[in-house]
């Protein structure tokens, strides 16, 4: 079942348009990925999903269109974005920042539950659970910022460049958990990434971006094996 449907999307940043006609579309369940080079319109297709910068076009999350709703409204129908920068509250501890993801949830038991549940995904997070947020290693806080993420239950999971600034050994990691969490706890992810190999080895559909057009579109494992778009557009 189609759960993100992208039709037509128009992006602006005052008079500059961003994205040029983009559509593509997300299965419930699945993993994936938007490709591209730095400037190629991946961030701004997240926000503009979040309604957080000026758009048009048509923009469906099971059914339901997501233009001209708050951000906080696009939030509340299950959609968590993680943006580049992790967005960690910096002065509070783990813990307090994975309770502020539940702020808009009434169900304390099930809330403590799921922290639990963040913890048994990233037990670096459970050791370091009264440390302030700001204290911890990059890997560390981009761990407590997808965790946070997952205390809003969403259904479908933005992600931008997870990677970014991390250790080799850490990406790995972090990208083994999230695929975890799409097969065990069912949560559809949209990841932008410019580590292109290694996101398309979770996803199971990609989409390269280029000055903000889609120039390519398939399952992961033909995106990975076309040596051409490799080489034009990955960049390996």
């Amino acid at each position: 079942m189609t759960l993100l449907a992208i039709k037509d999307l128009r992006a602006y940043y005052g008079q500059v348009q961003a994205l040029h006609g983009l559509e593509f579309s997300l299965d419930e369940g699945t993993v994936t990925t938007l490709l591209g080079a730095n400037g190629a319109g991946k961030t701004t297709t997240l926000r503009a999903i979040c309604n957080m910068v000026r758009a048009t076009g048509g923009v469906e999350f099971d059914g339901k269109p997501l233009l001209g709703k708050s951000t906080e409204s696009v939030v509340r129908l299950g959609i968590a974005h993680v943006p580049q920068g992790r967005g960690t509250f910096t002065n509070m501890t783990v813990e307090e920042n994975l309770q502020l993801g539940a702020i808009s949830r009434k169900d304390t038991r099930a809330i403590a539950g799921d922290i639990e549940r963040m913890y048994a995904h990233f037990p670096v997070l459970k050791q370091r659970h009264a440390q302030q947020a700001g204290t911890l290693s990059g890997g560390e806080q981009q761990m407590l910022a997808v965790a946070r993420a997952l205390m809003l239950r969403p259904r479908l999971m933005l992600l931008d460049e997870p990677s970014f600034g991390l250790a080799p050994l850490i990406v790995r990691d972090l990208f083994g958990i999230l695929g975890k969490i799409n097969r065990e706890d069912k949560v559809s992810i949209l990841v932008v990434e410019q580590n292109a190999q290694l996101a398309l080895e979770i996803a199971q559909r990609a989409y390269v971006i280029e000055t903000g057009r889609i120039v390519m579109a398939g399952t992961a494992s033909e995106i990975a094996s076309n040596e051409d778009i490799r080489k034009s557009y990955l960049g390996y």
